[in-house]
């Protein structure tokens, strides 16, 4: 077992997983994968299946029966890796607009001194967006200046799904306590680890549109995130996050 587990949610990414995983394996440092796959109909868990004859030690599968949400398949793939005792755990998306590469470098800065966790930042200096319509990059990074508005969280990229936690970090959160499922899920993990007196790191990453496969945002993706925020920030003055 490596100290690294990579969790990769999945919903219909025929088209990628193969491609994600092979490119992971091919990284200078060994991680083990993890994917959760919502009953995707396309057949993506049987092609995973198939890939566990070759890597059986290090892919590792967990299946649902239906969409349960993005929050749901963190916090199960969370569980686990603290369970099989990995250091370090990773969020990723699997199509591609993560660069697999790239989680080398959260890696290094999650396992440098006095880093809790390490996040894939689009919004400091030198990150980037490639292949965004107007109207999501208008979306999205006015969701990042409302949620440090109302959260005073020194995130520059509060809705960013590219993360390394280290242990003590899931160890310390009562997951209990996470309340939401879509990305707005990814704000309050950010918010409850800052809460708990963790260090958060931005890496600057290259975020690309997927090129192949359906995006997963909705409308309702984003009301929870804009309700949620005023939600989370709330309760946060009654209730702590840790165990």
């Amino acid at each position: 077992m490596n100290d690294s587990l990579v969790i990769v949610p999945t919903y219909n990414e025929k088209e990628n997983i193969s491609k994600i995983i092979h490119a992971i394996y091919s990284l200078d440092k060994a991680f083990d994968i993890l994917i959760v796959d919502d009953g995707s109909p396309d057949g993506t868990a049987s092609i995973v299946k198939e890939l566990q004859t070759k890597f059986p030690k290090t892919l590792h599968l967990q299946e649902r029966k239906g969409k349960l949400g993005l929050g749901t398949a963190y916090i199960l793939g969370f569980r686990y890796g603290l369970d099989k005792g990995y250091a370090y755990i990773f969020e990723m998306d699997a199509d591609f607009s993560h660069n697999p590469k790239d989680l080398l470098r959260l890696y290094e800065a999650c396992s440098s001194p006095g880093v809790d966790m390490a996040v894939g930042s689009r919004y400091t200096r030198g990150g980037k967006l490639e292949n965004w319509p107007l109207s999501r990059i208008f979306i999205s990074y006015g969701a990042s200046i409302y949620t440090r508005m109302i959260t005073w969280m020194p995130v520059k990229d509060p809705t960013a799904g590219f993360v390394c936690y280290s242990r003590k970090v899931l160890e310390t959160l009562d997951l209990n306590k996470i309340k939401f499922i879509g990305y707005a899920f990814q704000i309050e993990m950010k918010f409850a680890t800052r809460s708990l007196g963790f260090k958060i790191k931005e890496v600057p990453i290259t975020f690309v549109d997927r090129i192949e496969g359906t995006s997963k945002m909705s409308g309702g993706i984003v009301k929870e995130a804009v309700f949620g925020v005023l939600k989370m920030k709330w309760r946060s003055f009654f209730n702590s996050y840790g165990k």
